[in-house]
């Protein structure tokens, strides 16, 4: 979690919200991919981090499918990286701070342990949620 931390403060350097991530293979426990938040970077929508990540690590595996694998984020992934998580197989999801907003882990909804879709993840929250939390509060605090 701290790398992913560390990719979340890489995010400020081009105004994006600090979301990082890091996908980590389970059983060599190596890095294989890391994302950060480029939706203002790259002018992409569903620049998020997991899904930066999730990109990265399928290419590199060269293969969709990213079982056996665990993704550490700052922040309790959204509707979109939740499908993402679950359709990409991977393992076991691991975040900091929780999302009363957009939460699709738990708070809101839990898209990653549905039992209506053909896949679930193990998921472990509130991992150093507090200082992923004071990244956030004072980045929208800095822009109000």
């Amino acid at each position: 979690m701290r790398l992913a931390l560390d990719e979340a403060r890489a995010a400020l350097a081009t105004e994006d919200v600090p979301i990082g991530c890091v996908l980590v293979d389970d059983a060599t426990r190596v890095v294989l991919a890391t994302g950060r938040n480029v939706r203002e970077a790259e002018q992409d929508p569903t620049g998020h981090a997991e899904v930066v990540a999730l990109r990265a690590a399928a290419k590199a595996r060269k293969r969709w499918r990213l079982d056996g694998t665990t993704l550490y984020v700052t922040l309790e992934p959204c509707p979109m990286c939740a499908g993402a998580l679950v359709n990409s197989r991977v393992r076991r999801v691991v975040y900091g701070a929780t999302d009363p907003k957009a939460g699709a882990v738990g708070t809101l909804m839990d898209l990653c342990r549905d039992a209506r879709l053909n896949h679930r993840l193990e998921v472990t929250a509130g991992v150093l949620a507090e200082e992923a939390a004071s990244l956030l509060r004072e980045f929208f605090k800095a822009r109000r």
